[in-house]
C-alpha cells in the first residue's frame, strides 16, 4: 500500500509553463498585462503593426527592412535570455539539459502565447546543414506592405539570434516564403553564413522557395 508520506514527497511533474491561462495575467482596472513572473507584457494592436511598417517605409525607404531585422535581433537576444531564465526556474533544469521534445513544446507554446502565431521546426534538411522553420498566422506578415518579397524581417532577426545563442554558432536566417505573398505559411532557413548567404540574392530575384532549397542542398563539386 502506498503511504501518504510517499505521495507528499513525490516530485510533481511541472505543467505547461507557457499555457495562456496560466502565463498571461491581466488587471482590467489598471489595464495591465503581465506574465506569471510579474514581468510586463505589451499588446500590439493590428493598426500599430501596420503603422510601424508604413512609418518606417516613409521615413527610411528600403532601409525599413534592415531596421526591422536589427530590431528583431535585439528583441531575439532579450527573448532568448528570458526564455532560458523562465524555463530553468520552472523546470529546474538548464536548457541544454532538456529533452528535445520538451524544448520544442516550450518554444512552440511560448511563440503562440505571445501572439506570434504557430511555429514548427522541420529537421528534413538538418543533415545538409540547414534548419527549416515554418510559422503560421504571423501578425507581422498579415499587416506587411506589398514588397514583392518575404516581409517578416522582425521574425527573421528574432530567429537568427535565438538559434545562434542556442547553438553557440553564428547563424544566418533567410526567409524564403511569406504569407504576405499568398503563401500558406512563412518559411525560414537557418545555417552558417557561408552556406546560406547565396539564398538572399535568390530570394531577391524571385526564385521559388522549393528551388532555393534544392539549389542550396546540391552537393558542391
Amino acid at each position: 500500500m502506498i503511504q501518504v508520506e510517499e505521495l507528499l514527497s513525490t516530485k510533481q511533474i511541472p505543467g505547461n509553463y507557457f499555457a495562456p491561462q496560466a502565463y498571461v495575467r491581466s488587471d482590467l482596472e489598471l489595464g495591465l498585462l503581465e506574465n506569471r513572473q510579474g514581468d510586463r507584457l505589451l499588446a500590439l494592436p493590428e493598426s500599430l503593426i501596420a503603422g510601424i511598417y508604413l512609418g518606417l517605409e516613409a521615413e527610411t525607404g528600403k532601409a525599413a527592412r534592415l531596421v526591422l531585422f536589427n530590431c528583431g535581433r535585439w528583441w531575439g537576444r532579450s527573448f532568448y535570455r528570458r526564455f532560458c531564465e523562465e524555463i530553468t526556474d520552472f523546470y529546474r533544469k538548464a536548457l541544454p539539459d532538456m529533452e528535445m521534445i520538451e524544448f520544442l513544446q516550450c518554444l512552440q507554446q511560448c511563440w503562440e502565447t505571445h501572439g506570434w502565431g504557430k511555429l514548427e521546426l522541420d529537421h528534413s534538411y538538418y543533415d545538409r546543414g540547414f534548419l527549416h522553420v515554418k510559422t503560421w498566422h504571423s501578425p507581422f506578415a498579415q499587416k506587411a506592405p506589398n514588397w514583392n518579397r518575404p516581409a517578416c524581417f522582425l521574425e527573421t532577426g528574432i530567429l537568427e539570434i535565438f538559434f545562434s545563442k542556442l547553438t553557440g554558432k553564428e547563424l544566418r536566417c533567410v526567409q524564403i516564403d511569406c504569407e504576405s505573398m499568398g503563401a500558406d505559411y512563412n518559411r525560414f532557413l537557418l545555417g552558417l553564413k557561408e552556406r546560406i548567404e547565396p539564398a538572399e540574392s535568390w530570394v531577391e530575384s524571385g526564385m521559388e522557395p522549393d528551388a532555393i532549397l534544392e539549389r542550396l542542398c546540391q552537393p558542391k563539386s
